[in-house]
């Protein structure tokens, strides 16, 4: 049995346990106002274990592509706080797309090929990348109009070496995590997801993310008056 086929069952095995075993119920606001005491008593009973096994959590959700992560997001903000909460999801969160960039690259890469031709963004995407690709990284990451998923997908078919990846996610991902721990602490005023993300905060994570694009701009524009 190959490698690539252990793998390939390992994580269909993930998937269907997930879903088997109800974890879109769990990964809901509604459920997690529900369990908020709990959760709370488990921390502080087991404060190092928690921390383990929501980061592994995370780890999967991410790496597996599995919906509720902005509701995990926020529960990890609630239960370690807002300056904890912001660093486990920024090192879970890297790990995670990391894996999901390996696995592509390096197991899947036909089959998750065979899914991206039927997407028109990413075939621009993946062209402009080759130049200032760390740029274009950090605008995906901050804009959160891309789904964290597709971009995590589409960088495995770029020429971006693994520590560049892993950096421009990092840093790209900072300010929206801040944005899920912090309001984490403020779980029992949440009822929808869409409060999350205010028009306000949506243009300035824009307005950021062009801000990274200003070196790709500039150097076509340089490009295009040395051809004049």
């Amino acid at each position: 049995m190959s490698i690539k086929l252990i793998v390939l069952l390992v994580l269909a095995a993930l998937m269907a346990a997930f879903f088997i075993f109800g974890g879109p119920d769990y990964l809901t606001i509604t459920a997690l106002q529900a369990n908020k005491t709990i959760l709370l008593d488990t921390v502080e009973q087991h404060y190092a274990m928690s921390i383990m096994i929501a980061m592994l959590i995370y780890i999967g959700v991410v790496a597996l592509s599995l919906p509720g992560a902005s509701v995990l997001s926020l529960a990890v903000g609630f239960v370690f706080g807002r300056w904890l909460g912001w660093s486990l999801l920024l090192v879970s969160a890297t790990i995670g797309a990391v894996l999901v960039f390996w696995l592509v690259r390096y197991l899947f890469y036909d089959w998750a090929k065979a899914k991206l031709d039927n997407i028109e963004v990413t075939q621009k995407i993946i062209g402009e990348f080759e130049q200032h690709s760390l740029n274009y990284l950090l605008f995906l990451r901050l804009v959160p109009l891309f789904p964290f998923w597709l971009v995590n997908l589409t960088m495995a078919f770029t020429s971006i070496k693994t520590a560049q990846y892993a950096l421009g996610t990092f840093l790209g991902i900072m300010p929206g995590s801040f944005v899920f721990a912090n309001l984490g602490q403020s779980l029992a005023d949440i009822e929808s997801l869409d409060q999350l993300f205010s028009p306000q905060l949506l243009m300035a994570f824009v307005l950021l993310g062009v801000l990274m694009l200003l070196p790709v701009i500039i150097s076509r524009r340089k490009r295009s008056m040395d051809r004049k």
